[in-house]
């Protein structure tokens, strides 16, 4: 539903659960809802508070607005627009903005005694408070603030505190620490230019009311297959405000098959559950199901349905592949199978949703396999995308830009919120930690920080065994005891010489853990390749930008890409990682336009699965 709606409907009682249909997925989360939603992007008043005095003065009590913004957008670009200047404002330290606007309860079809109104932001931050007709909102989770600006959050609006029209007032505040998880946003520490960016924070995605029941199944959904005894593990999340007898059923259908078609299995699940939230992990046997991979991304569809004790469903419905990945020997295996990673690194910045889906579609015509979502959230549905077009996915987890026990703990809330909301996608294969050291930097000289990494590593092998882990992607690996803490062993390598590019390839493949990369490969104790981990040259190329050197364009950098490419697999390597997708900013080495979506070299340049005319396949 949008803003232009004005009736209200919630998922049927089991007895009329509607027709099942694949729909279509209008908002940025992962799973969708049997009832409409009300968007509430658009213009919105607008205010800087440049002396952070809004808090003292009680603007969410009422105020009057200097100007007014369209949601979503960012705060950079809404400075400028209130400062009357054409380019996104250059600011520094401390930014605080206030947003506003109102809207009408739109009309409902039944009493609010099995529902409720929903508020939520698809991504907001750094820090976002909310106020609704005066009063403080508190997510979810019970937090007063919210941190973080990658990953969705909600609150539920009590019925005693909703007018026919509300006042919606949000307070954002950002600053350069470099304790927060940025990514590749500027901070104190790396200033915008190079390979460093624009800030771009605030109200960055779309932010709706819905409909949802009291008890239901929340929009957060893991899975984690094993091939081989055909069992499917779902993790999923009930919110219950009404304790007692639930019984939580699933069902697996075809994905676009014919309509009221039958469910392929299906299972019950009894449930005591008290009031609040709780995580529960359920298991489904599916003899004969097909696997996800980039070559057959099969998919099926999941509907998990909440019942309580008078027969009423709470229903929510998304998407699912079964896959296996693994590291083993120099190897990475999908489905006991040995895939080499034909991959290119992704860095979105300010794309819209379109342009996002128009590069996934240009990396699959390059000939990739793996896409390196670089240290950014991004919008959930090219996740679902990426499912549908079998592209594997390599994601990080925004990054710090300053090693501390506070940016560690910024990073391990980061990791859990993005872990919520994508776990469920069978693209996501990868998971790095850190990259390059950024956020990490004294990981050769403080035993707290390879702890830290270590221990989080740790925790991803046993909670989330469906991924593969990258302690610190490129640069030092920890090594613990000869056991290296990652389940790839990366490296990251930048020359613009052939010569010099087959030495290093040489050095790497021989183990050689010093004066191959720019720093040190291991740091912790010795640790002996012999061939115990898959290799990935997860960084190289950049042909086109300045500090990497190299052909700027046309043939002559064709033929760079595809005589590095044979170098590579000519040796034992499992995967590399060309960089990049698209132009960003000053970092000028894109081979995709990053407006149409067009190819600037020859589409297959870097499918090194099937042999080019003329030469043996591999």
């Amino acid at each position: 539903m949008n803003s232009e709606h004005t009736n209200y409907s919630l998922s049927g009682s089991l007895e009329e659960s509607p027709a099942l249909e694949e729909a279509i997925n209008p908002l940025p989360r992962a799973v969708l809802r049997l009832n409409n939603h009300f968007l509430l992007d658009g213009e919105w008043k607008f205010g800087l508070d440049p002396d952070d005095s809004g808090l003292r003065d009680g603007w969410h009590l009422g105020h009057d607005y200097d100007h007014v913004a369209q949601w979503p957008g960012s705060i950079e670009a809404h400075l400028a627009l209130a400062k009357g200047q054409a380019q996104p404002t250059v600011w520094q330290d401390k930014v605080v903005a206030w947003y506003e606007r109102e809207f009408t309860l739109p009309e409902i079809e039944e009493p609010l005694t099995r529902s409720m109104f929903q508020l939520t932001f698809g991504a907001c931050g750094y820090e976002t408070r909310v106020w609704l007709n005066g009063r403080q909102l508190r997510t979810i989770e019970g937090e007063d603030v919210h941190y973080g600006e990658y990953t969705s959050f909600s609150y539920e609006l009590r019925e005693e505190n909703l007018h026919l029209v509300n006042r919606l007032t949000v307070r954002i505040a950002d600053t350069m620490d470099a304790e927060t998880t940025r990514g590749k946003q500027e901070s104190h520490i790396y200033k915008r230019g190079g390979i460093w960016y624009q800030t771009y924070t605030g109200a960055v995605r779309s932010v709706w009311l819905e409909m949802v029941e009291r008890n239901r199944l929340r929009s957060r959904l893991a899975v984690d297959s094993v091939v081989e005894d055909q069992l499917v593990r779902f993790n999923l999340t009930a919110r219950v405000h009404d304790p007692g007898h639930y019984t939580l059923r699933l069902r697996v259908f075809e994905r676009n098959g014919a309509k009221n078609r039958a469910p392929l299995f299906t299972s019950d699940f009894p449930l005591r559950l008290e009031a609040g939230q709780k995580q529960q992990r359920v298991v489904l046997e599916m003899p004969g199901a097909r696997l996800w991979s980039p070559e057959a991304p099969n998919l099926y569809q999941l509907v998990a349905e909440l019942i309580d004790s008078d027969g009423y469903a709470a229903q929510i419905e998304t998407h699912f592949g079964l896959r296996k990945i693994e590291s083993r020997g120099r190897h990475v295996y999908l489905n006991n199978e040995p895939t080499y990673l034909d991959g290119i690194l992704y860095q979105p910045g300010t794309a819209t949703y379109e342009e996002m889906q128009r590069h996934m579609h240009a990396m699959l015509k390059l000939g990739c396999n793996l896409v390196r979502v670089h240290i950014a959230g991004i919008d959930p549905r090219i996740y679902n995308l990426a499912d549908e077009l079998g592209l594997m996915l390599w994601v990080e987890v925004p990054s710090p830009h300053t090693s501390s026990a506070r940016s560690r703990q910024n990073h391990r809330e980061e990791l859990l919120r993005m872990l919520t909301l994508i776990e469920s996608h069978p693209s996501v294969v990868i998971w790095s930690l850190y990259n390059e050291d950024w956020g990490c930097q004294d990981i050769a000289t403080n035993p707290d920080t390879r702890r830290y990494i270590t221990d989080t590593y740790h925790y991803m092998l046993i909670e989330h065994p469906q991924f593969l882990v990258v302690d610190n992607d490129g640069w030092h690996h920890i090594s613990q005891e000869g056991r290296l803490k990652s389940d790839l062993l990366t490296a990251h390598l930048y020359t613009p010489d052939l010569p010099r590019w087959q030495e290093l390839l040489d050095r790497l493949v021989r183990g050689e853990m010093i004066g191959t990369a720019a720093f040190p490969l291991i740091v912790g104790d010795a640790f002996f390749y012999r061939r115990q981990k898959p290799l990935i040259v997860s960084e190289w190329g950049g042909f086109g930008f300045a500090d990497y050197g190299g052909p700027q364009a046309g043939e002559e950098r064709n033929e760079s890409i595809r005589q590095f490419k044979r170098e590579l697999r000519s040796r034992p390597i499992a995967g590399d990682v060309y960089t990049q997708a698209t132009n960003i900013e000053d970092e000028r080495n894109g081979i995709i336009d990053p407006y149409t979506g067009e190819l600037s070299v020859p589409a297959g340049v870097l499918n090194s699965r099937t042999a080019p005319p003329g030469e043996p396949a591999r």
